[in-house]
């Protein structure tokens, strides 16, 4: 498919035109970067196995009835989705406690929280994604009390669905973050999962060993990410073992 207008370039992914007036082309790049791009590397193959997984995942809530932006992969690298108007909110979801929330809090890593915990985050790298409040989001119109309805029932489906699917085969979901976007049909508006879910936005734990097969196998040189996320995507079966990111023999 031959790109068209480059529309927006973020840290992990680049968004072009899409073929079709309301689509978007999302290539997922092998930039890591952590700590607010403080610290920045390349590494090769993790733009393939974010693009394969986060098709899973996206496809898997689809089938369960949760909207999101996904249409279909283009290529190794690349998918077709809906575009959307971004809320300007991350939405994490913690079902045990790590990174800043047990630094906040004080409470020790891998703590299991009595019910999931989801917090909000203003999408703006300038200020470092500060956590807001509701209050906030109400008093600046980031987001109308339906949509933060919507937005809490959309985080708690998406949390149910990979907290089961991390189970079976292994891995502890700790916590993860989506984007929402607003999409328009007619006179209606309705919100849906959009960006991207994958490693990248989700804490992994290995449910026996406490082993990371996320980003912060980066953040604190852990280790290979690529390893890190192939093990994701074997255990989920989206790559076959023997395969590389590299060379993945995507199973459809």
């Amino acid at each position: 498919m031959a790109r068209r207008k480059k529309i927006y370039e973020g840290k992990a992914k680049t968004l072009f035109e899409g073929p079709e007036p309301g689509t978007i082309v999302q290539y997922f790049k092998d930039d890591a970067t952590a700590f607010n791009a403080e610290k920045q590397d390349v590494i090769e193959g993790k733009g393939v196995l974010n693009n394969m997984l986060s098709e899973y995942f996206m496809q898997g809530l689809t089938q369960i009835g949760v909207p999101n932006h996904f249409i279909r992969r283009i290529n190794m690298r690349e998918q077709l989705v809906r575009a959307c108007e971004i809320v300007p909110l991350e939405v994490i979801v913690r079902n045990f406690a790590a990174g800043s929330m047990a630094q906040r809090l004080g409470i020790e890593e891998g703590t299991q929280l009595p019910r999931p915990v989801v917090e909000y985050c203003l999408k703006d790298d300038k200020l470092g994604d500060p956590l807001v409040s509701e209050e906030h989001i109400a008093a600046f119109g980031w987001a109308s009390q339906q949509d933060m309805d919507d937005i809490l029932s959309l985080a708690l489906r998406v949390n149910d669905f990979l907290s089961g699917v991390m189970f079976g085969v292994g891995i502890k979901l700790v916590d993860f973050k989506i984007e929402v976007g607003r999409v328009y049909e007619g006179d209606f508006m309705r919100l849906i999962v959009a960006d991207e879910i994958s490693p990248d936005s989700c804490r992994l734990w290995d449910m026996e060993t406490g082993e990371k097969l996320d980003k912060d196998v980066f953040r604190r040189d852990l280790g290979s990410l690529t390893d890190a996320y192939s093990e994701v995507a074997r255990r989920l079966g989206v790559m076959p073992k023997g395969a590389t990111p590299m060379k993945p023999t995507l199973i459809n």
